[in-house]
């Protein structure tokens, strides 16, 4: 389990082809990431993925043909958001994700809101429509690995405001019209449909 909360940006570094997917190296720059082991998880850029060597500051990971199919970013080159595993002792800062990527959006808009004093931006994603009906105004959303507060939903378009400390800190920064970014939908929403269809 992963909260959102972004501890680190890496970089991909390299991506080689293994089986029906890739191995991919990403150079994390160390300090918070001392503590990791193999077979650890961590999010990348929203989705759970296992170390399986560890090298200086550089994770290496496997991603299945099926994680590829179903998310953006982790087949070549560029910057992630990385976040370890959830512990119980932990602080749960954000919403509980799983960092299984239901779907990849678009993002339709990103620009700075006019008149707004703290800098804040506002970021505009259209998801795919099978996701669309688990996203609700004030719900929680991951995009990208980052837990975010929808602010507005029409149709399959939903809103979110970013302050600048979530720029600073995370890949949204990197942000433009026609980017493609990992969605994971919220938990609770997801088994509050479920239950619905089964009763």
């Amino acid at each position: 389990m992963f909260t959102g909360i972004v501890e680190r940006i890496g970089r991909i570094e390299s991506s080689s082809p293994l089986g029906d997917g890739v191995r991919i190296a990403i150079d994390t720059g160390v300090p918070a990431f001392a503590d990791v082991a193999i077979g650890d998880s961590i999010a990348v850029s929203g989705c759970c993925l296992t170390v399986v060597a560890i090298e200086g500051t550089r994770l290496a990971f496997d991603v299945s043909a099926e994680s590829l199919r179903c998310t953006t970013g982790l087949e070549r080159g560029g910057t992630v958001n990385l976040e370890r595993a959830l512990r119980l002792s932990d602080r749960l800062g954000g919403h509980l994700m799983t960092g299984h990527v239901d779907g990849v959006g678009t993002v339709a808009s990103f620009a700075a809101v006019p008149g707004d004093a703290w800098g804040s931006w506002r970021l505009a994603v259209d998801a795919p429509g099978a996701l669309a009906r688990f996203i609700a105004a004030k719900g929680s959303i991951a995009v990208a690995g980052v837990s975010l507060t929808v602010n507005e939903v029409d149709g399959v378009r939903f809103a979110v405001n970013l302050i600048p400390h979530t720029l600073a800190v995370t890949t949204l920064q990197t942000l433009a019209p026609g980017a493609r970014v990992n969605l994971e939908i919220d938990l609770i929403a997801r088994y509050t449909a479920r239950l619905l269809e089964a009763s």
